[in-house]
């Protein structure tokens, strides 16, 4: 009888990928050196995704722990993973941020909500009525951890304080009353 951490299981891992050459291929080297089995690959490079970046969708076979060092290896290679499996980024919230969005650099909002969170911005609306040089709005959807909401939110509220921005946040649980 085998144990069920050996079972080998399918997977699916959701990539963002710079439109360059090689970075398909720089994203599937981790996958194969960790014991990966490719079931299919879904590029779809005439799409970005708000950061400009192409998705990437990778079917594989794998054992629960090779998956893990996969996952790991992918991150380190530097790989931006939106979602690996089920279990990861299973929680989506929307908030709405206003001011000089695009005056205080939106790139490097949206660098800022990847690196100071363990979310990813699936979704990016703006709204300038005014032109770019006036108050601005943008609508943003985020996929993060199971029950990371909160400290999402708290390093969402320390951007928006830090750039002058105003964020209007969601409901969540036990909010309304």
């Amino acid at each position: 009888m085998s144990d069920s951490t050996d079972e080998v299981r399918a997977y699916t891992v959701r990539l963002e990928l710079v439109d360059e050459p090689g970075e398909l291929l720089r994203a599937l080297h981790p996958i194969a050196d960790n014991g990966g089995n490719l079931l299919s690959i879904f590029h779809e490079r005439g799409n970005l995704t708000p950061r400009g970046h192409i998705p990437v969708e990778v079917d594989l076979e794998a054992t629960p722990e090779r998956f893990d060092e996969i996952v790991d290896a992918l991150r380190e290679a530097g790989i931006n993973v939106i979602q690996a499996g089920t279990q990861h980024y299973s929680e989506s919230l929307t908030i709405v941020v206003s001011g000089h969005i695009v005056d205080t650099d939106l790139s490097d909002t949206l660098s800022r909500i990847q690196q100071s969170t363990d979310a990813t911005v699936t979704d990016l609306s703006l709204s300038a009525p005014e032109g770019t040089d006036d108050v601005s709005s943008a609508r943003l959807r985020l996929a993060t951890e199971e029950g990371e909401t909160d400290s999402t939110l708290a390093a969402l509220r320390d951007i928006a304080d830090r750039k002058d921005l105003r964020l209007i946040e969601p409901l969540t649980a036990g909010d309304a009353a």
